[in-house]
């Protein structure tokens, strides 16, 4: 929505993650903010992350069969399965993550990922137990269907319908 009424905002660009700093993409910007505008948008970012994959796809395949791209750290995550069939430590952390989870550090924490609607942010309170004492999900639709009275105001009927259409809402994450 933001990028489309000509904003240049991409947390991948502005607040990397996961890596996004290392690839190459563009960040498709519209100039009027119309349905069109943003149409246009959503399909240049379809086209930008189809570039971002195949950078991605390149990368993995020239780490090989070694698996390095992958986390070791099997405190957190799941151990590889043919390690668990192999290891008593793998089967053991495999056990331990499945029936109790892992146990996060006291505090808060929010952090937001660039989902293909918009900020898709989680936040997290933790009481130093496996399940969050508080948690918080911030869907983009929600917060872009909050633009539509100013999108239409003054406008014909047939006008709301395109301009829901171009918000690209889905109405899960907006019934709170």
């Amino acid at each position: 929505m933001l990028r489309g009424s000509g904003v240049q905002w991409d947390l991948r660009r502005h607040q990397p993650y996961s890596g996004y700093d290392t690839y190459e993409f563009d960040v498709p910007v519209g100039s009027t903010g119309d349905a069109y505008d943003r149409y246009r948008v959503r399909i240049e970012e379809m086209r930008q992350s189809t570039r971002i994959a195949k950078q991605a796809i390149e990368r993995i395949r020239e780490l090989g069969e070694s698996g390095e791209y992958r986390l070791r750290d099997f405190k957190y995550v799941l151990p590889p399965k043919e390690e668990v069939k192999t290891s008593m430590e793998a089967l053991i952390h495999h056990f331990k993550i499945v029936a109790h989870g892992f146990f996060p550090p006291v505090g808060e924490a929010y952090q937001a990922i660039e989902a293909p609607k918009g900020e898709l942010g989680f936040y997290f309170i933790s009481d130093g137990t496996p399940r969050p004492w508080r948690m918080k999900v911030r869907s983009p639709s929600f917060v872009n269907l909050q633009c539509l009275p100013a999108m239409v105001e003054g406008r014909l009927v047939a006008d709301v319908i395109a301009a829901i259409g171009s918000i690209d809402i889905v109405l899960g994450e907006v019934d709170r």
